[in-house]
């Protein structure tokens, strides 16, 4: 969306927010769904929490990724939220099936993809998240996280490796 609508959204222009809204709402619930490991009611919650800040804030925002200053609220609002549940490693949230209907096989490599993904650190999982699935640059991604550059890259490598040996050791027992 162009710099207009959000010129004019920062200036408290309701209309023009909603489309901001409309514009990102879809990726940002993706990226919080990864985050939740698919629990599709406490990304909702997140998301509109996000959209309910980035509002009250929008005459904070200064830059011109509009999206990244989104997902940076998102996950300083995933983060509180994981502290609040006392859910320090995420993995009390329930696993939710995909109800979207796909080529089986396709079905099978997704699923153990969220699996591997759901294994990995909080911070790994939101790195290569927002690098790979959401197209964000790593200085981006690094921006979003507040984190310093280094150290996404660490987060995104650790993660790439880690998914790779979890993904290999799936292969490896299922040929079996």
């Amino acid at each position: 969306m162009g710099d207009l609508f959000t010129s004019r959204a920062r200036g408290g222009d309701s209309a023009a927010f909603s489309l901001l809204v409309r514009e990102h709402q879809s990726r940002l619930r993706g990226f919080l769904l990864r985050l939740t490991k698919g629990n599709a009611s406490l990304a909702d919650d997140l998301a509109q929490d996000t959209f309910l800040e980035a509002f009250k804030k929008s005459d904070q925002f200064s830059g011109t990724n509009y999206f990244g200053w989104l997902c940076a609220i998102a996950w300083s609002r995933f983060l509180m939220e994981a502290r609040k549940r006392k859910l320090e490693n995420i993995d009390d949230l329930p696993e939710i099936e995909d109800d979207v209907p796909e080529a089986e096989n396709a079905s099978l490599i997704r699923h153990d993809l969220e699996s591997a993904m759901a294994e990995l650190h909080p911070m790994q999982r939101a790195a290569l998240t927002l690098c790979f699935a959401l197209g964000q640059s790593n200085e981006e991604a690094a921006q979003t996280l507040n984190i310093p550059l280094g150290t996404l890259k660490s987060h995104v490598n650790r993660g790439r490796a880690k998914l790779s040996q979890l993904l290999s050791d799936w292969r490896k027992v299922a040929v079996s």
